[in-house]
């Protein structure tokens, strides 16, 4: 079987972020943990673009902007949407994800999603470095695997490995 892989090394790459301002607190522990990621796998200070927009809502238009601009070989998006009491968690959820699945589609930019969708901020402040670890730290190595895969998949996939028992014996690989 041949196999497509993906480097997990950001060195030589660069990064736009797109995160949302409404629940801050949340964002910024988010984008620490995203900045933190991607310096610890190569990236550089200034190989990491931040753009701040107001809500969650607003992400996909930012994203969009900076994959079209051919400055960066991956995105994340970063945010925090807390249900409250009115069915406008629902749509702004829907919006935000459909609207980044729409970038990927249209750009071809990987884009990595690191937008939480929680009950409370409880939830959300486990998931920004708390019990359940850093999302912004997962959208990261997801950036980086998808930067690095990309360019790989125009290409024919690695040849297997020769398994080195089947070589010393004297078989064949198919």
């Amino acid at each position: 079987m041949r196999q497509y892989t993906a480097s997990g090394d950001a060195s030589k790459l660069r990064f736009g972020v797109v995160v949302s301002r409404f629940n801050h607190l949340v964002s910024v522990k988010l984008l620490e943990g995203c900045r933190c990621e991607l310096e610890k796998r190569g990236a550089g200070p200034d190989d990491i673009d931040v753009a701040w927009v107001p809500g969650a809502f607003e992400i996909p238009h930012a994203a969009r902007t900076l994959a079209r601009s051919g400055r960066y070989d991956a995105l994340v998006t970063l945010g925090a949407v807390i249900r409250g009491g009115t069915p406008h968690f629902d749509y702004v959820c829907r919006g935000v994800t459909d609207g980044v699945r729409e970038v990927i589609r249209d750009t071809s930019v990987p884009v990595a999603f690191g937008i939480l969708t929680v009950d409370d901020v409880e939830q959300a402040l486990a998931r920004a470095g708390g019990s359940e670890g850093n999302k912004g730290e997962e959208a990261a190595r997801a950036a980086v695997e998808m930067a690095r895969l990309g360019p790989q998949l125009m290409a024919s996939p690695a040849a297997p490995e020769v398994d080195a028992r089947r070589s010393e014996s004297g078989e064949e690989s198919r």
